[in-house]
């Protein structure tokens, strides 16, 4: 049944893109940008609704009150496709980092830049941290909050962390608190398969860190709030019912946790 289920969600995530593409595209350009990111939240929250009723994922946020008012950094980790448009059901009018190359993909590349996105080119070493600064400084002066996912790619829950230097020389040159974000979506949408399984993906903002850090302290900071919070969720996936399927680097780590708390 979740194979069946699995499909028939593809489908119609497919499906609802196209139609709200063809229906809402003659008229998304003519909208100011606030409207804008209130249709994409719209469809988001679709997507999500669709994902509970046919498959019988959820989606549970922890923390929101962990978000402070003003500018404002969330940094996400990145497990599946789902946070990258789950997010924006919560974070209102979000300036998201995207990959550069993104804007070229028909329609969706043009919504992203009627939207403002933030774009960076990624292998571009100094450049790409100059585009990603200016364009989080164009999308906080907007009065709107910026989204980034430090690790860049999707990893498998579990995996060691890798976060990049992007987000360190972002604090560094914003002064604006950083929201750390766990979450467990890869037990559930897992990277680079069809399959969505049932249970509840939680996504869990953790308390901000204040501007002033040094670098390495700020990474070694969020590096670990992160990595703690997702332990927390790998754990309470592990006792869920059901259980998701655990790939290799979840139960690697599970395992690890376990021989912690009976040492």
């Amino acid at each position: 049944m979740t194979a069946i289920r699995s499909a028939v969600y593809n489908v119609l995530f497919y499906v609802t893109m196209i139609v709200a593409f063809i229906v809402i595209t003659p008229v998304y350009f003519f909208l100011p940008q606030p409207a804008n990111m209130a249709v994409v939240s719209g469809m988001a929250k679709t997507l999500l609704w669709l994902l509970r009723v046919v498959c019988g994922t959820k989606a549970e946020f922890r923390g929101l009150e962990n978000i402070p008012t003003g500018p404002v950094v969330i940094a996400s980790k990145h497990q599946s496709l789902w946070e990258t448009f789950a997010l924006l059901t919560v974070i209102r009018n979000p300036g998201v980092v995207i990959k550069r190359q993104l804007l070229y993909v028909p329609i969706w590349g043009w919504w992203a830049w009627k939207a403002r996105m933030i774009y960076v080119t990624r292998g571009a070493g100094s450049a790409a941290l100059k585009e990603i600064t200016e364009g989080a400084k164009r999308v906080l002066a907007e009065g709107r909050p910026v989204i980034i996912f430090p690790e860049g790619t999707r990893k498998a829950p579990g995996a060691p962390p890798d976060v990049k230097y992007g987000i360190v020389h972002l604090y560094g040159k914003l002064g604006v608190p950083v929201v750390p974000v766990a979450l467990n979506s890869g037990f559930y949408w897992p990277r680079r398969r069809f399959l969505r399984f049932p249970g509840t993906i939680v996504v869990e903002f953790l308390p901000s860190i204040a501007p002033g850090l040094s670098s390495r302290a700020f990474l070694t900071r969020l590096t670990e709030t992160v990595e703690a919070g997702v332990d927390r969720l790998i754990v309470e996936a592990d006792a869920g019912k059901p259980r998701p399927p655990f790939p290799p680097e979840a139960e690697a780590r599970l395992s690890e946790l376990r021989q912690k708390t009976t040492a």
